[in-house]
């Protein structure tokens, strides 16, 4: 185990310092599976728990409405000009707190209540922000969903979208997921947004780090108008969201004045410093390296599972992540299959999958990815072990011995692919 970090903390707040250091210990000595986490470089961490989290800065870079803003505007000029260059944006925007809060803004920023939104169903792979009745921007503008033709092959109903479209004439035609497997036919989406003269926006939450490293396609060069995203995941930075806009500078206007002061008061500059660090991260040659294995990892993994006939929702992988139909393919359900691997060291989450019989808090599957193992550095081989440890435990769930033969060597892995502290 790493030598501890928190030497304060632990002299002056020892219930604090127990649970970090729990933490450490869980992440060492378990695999992250989480399609939305990862490991950060400690030079993000020192930037994230840096001096500019003492800072107020309300306002844009040189436009802020306190003073002693030299330095604060020195490091949001830099996260933004490296999106930009990232993504091939006009216009970044770095403050939003999360993705959902980017979402939301955007939003509000392109939108008057009651205009309609055409975004992906939560069940086919979408997301909580895309319009799910259990969120209140739901009483606010009008969400209708759209789903896959086919959930074995991941297709999207693009026939029907457009048919869906021409009726209900939306204000924004939405792209993105948070369980969807496939890549999207960007062309098409912006087809049926201008169409209707729609707006194309993109959330690209959980594939920002395959489009900045090269292993994905990037929205905006088919026309897309906006993509949100989070700034973690993929892209390896800190927790936070960003706004991008392709060129419409009215439109990047309308999403700065409701970022700030429409939604959210002061900034994080402890964040935005951590962004700009990973932004620069990002830009190295080994981060193309590093995205185009995470995608090799995803399909030796969906290799596996194929090979021992788990059912994969939308039949495997173009991305980071995979969706498998355990109730149907094992008999056990997404909330088992998640709390079984949690004992045995591999961290995923239960997920409902498409037309799912069962309910959203004990659905039929578990979804699951390689961002943070590729982190660690595992390749092809490794990731399709793990594939065939995650189905030795669920298929030998009574036998102790057996799972405890799966625990000790993921812990092995985890010895030999430690968590690194720097990218190179």
């Amino acid at each position: 185990m790493k030598k501890p970090r928190y030497e304060h903390i632990r002299k002056q707040d020892k219930q604090v310092y127990a649970a970090l250091m729990g933490e450490e210990k869980r992440e060492a000595e378990g695999l992250e599976l989480i399609p939305s986490e990862n490991y950060v470089s400690q030079a993000v961490r020192e930037a994230n728990a840096s001096i500019f989290t003492n800072k107020y800065s309300e306002g844009y870079p040189g436009r802020r409405y306190y003073g002693g803003q030299q330095y604060t505007d020195v490091v949001e000029t830099i996260a933004i000009e490296r999106a930009k260059k990232l993504f091939g944006a006009k216009y970044a925007n770095v403050q939003p707190l999360g993705g959902a809060n980017a979402n939301i803004a955007m939003y509000f920023a392109l939108l008057k209540p009651g205009d309609t939104v055409l975004g992906m169903d939560l069940s086919h792979g979408g997301h909580l922000t895309h319009g799910h009745p259990v969120t209140y921007i739901t009483k606010i503008f009008n969400f209708v969903r759209y789903k896959m033709k086919d959930p074995e092959t991941g297709e999207i109903d693009y026939d029907d979208m457009r048919r869906v479209a021409r009726k209900v004439k939306p204000k924004i035609v939405l792209a993105g997921f948070s369980a969807y497997p496939r890549e999207l036919d960007y062309a098409k989406f912006v087809s049926i947004a201008r169409e209707v003269g729609a707006i194309a926006v993109m959330d690209i939450a959980h594939i920002a780090g395959l489009i900045a490293g090269g292993a994905a396609k990037n929205p905006f060069d088919y026309g897309f108008d906006v993509m949100t995203t989070t700034t973690h995941k993929t892209l390896r930075g800190p927790r936070g969201g960003m706004i991008l806009t392709r060129e419409n500078e009215t439109i990047a206007k309308q999403i700065d004045k409701m970022v700030f002061p429409g939604l959210q008061g002061g900034p994080h500059m402890n964040t935005i410093a951590a962004k700009a660090v990973a932004f620069g991260e990002a830009m190295k040659p080994s981060f193309k390296t590093y995205a185009k294995q995470i995608r090799k990892n995803a399909k030796a993994m969906e290799k596996v599972f194929k090979r021992e006939k788990i059912r994969l929702i939308g039949g495997g992988t173009d991305n980071h992540l995979l969706l498998a139909d355990v109730y149907g393919s094992l008999g056990l359900t997404g909330k088992e299959a998640e709390r079984l691997l949690d004992d045995v060291g591999i961290t995923l989450n239960k997920n409902a999958i498409a037309d799912d019989v069962r309910g959203p808090l004990d659905p039929s599957g578990i979804r699951f990815g390689t961002p943070a193992i590729t982190t660690r550095g595992f390749k092809e081989k490794e990731c399709a072990r793990v594939a065939e440890l995650m189905i030795e435990a669920l298929r030998n769930r009574s036998s102790r011995r057996a799972l405890a033969a799966v625990r000790s060597e993921i812990r092995a892995m985890c010895r030999t692919f430690p968590i690194p502290d720097s990218f190179r």
